[in-house]
């Protein structure tokens, strides 16, 4: 008996996924990621935390806007759904958006953690997400990555310090407490 291989699994593509039903689907590189159960009450409480600091930050910024989770469509076989992002681009459709957000956080569960640390994380920093953070609700850390030169590098581990987004888009410089979020 020969191992299975990439080829042998079945590739989806955008036209497929819109068509499943719910929304706890992603799709990577053509392949289905099922991000069932819902979301924990301690991840929806940070997710909504985290949202509400993001709206405070970016109220004054008329160029960007803080969304909840929405679909990315990066390529016809390629859509996740963050859980927080901030864009900072007029989007072209309402049913999903296409440009890199500028700012994406992402909170752990037990389900989601490996493709979070990391297929998103590649996907991300391929796609030229400018800060990636990445939440996790048990330990009460985040950590933040900055895109520099086309790599991540890691700015720190926070849990009650306050850290700088900086966006060419927005006329000041933004501070986010990671305090307020747990």
């Amino acid at each position: 008996m020969s191992a299975l291989k990439l080829e042998d699994l079945p590739h989806y593509t955008y036209d497929d996924y819109k068509n499943w039903e719910g929304n706890n689907w992603e799709l990577i590189y053509g392949q289905a990621y099922c991000m069932s159960p819902a979301p924990m009450i301690k991840h929806q409480h940070i997710s909504s935390k985290v949202s509400w600091e993001l709206q405070n930050l970016f109220n004054n910024c008329k160029k960007c806007q803080v969304l909840m989770p929405i679909d990315y469509k990066i390529a016809e076989d390629t859509v996740v759904q963050p859980d927080n992002s901030v864009i900072c681009h007029e989007p072209t459709n309402e049913a999903y958006i296409t440009k890199a957000p500028k700012i994406i956080f992402e909170i752990l569960s037990k389900s989601t953690a490996k493709k979070d640390k990391g297929l998103k994380y590649k996907l991300y920093e391929q796609e030229g997400v400018a800060y990636y953070i990445i939440v996790d609700p048990v330990e009460e850390i985040a950590k933040v990555y900055e895109l520099k030169e086309g790599k991540y590098i890691k700015v720190c581990d926070a849990s009650d310090e306050k850290v700088e987004f900086t966006l060419k888009e927005c006329d000041e410089k933004m501070l986010f407490d990671f305090s307020k979020i747990w």
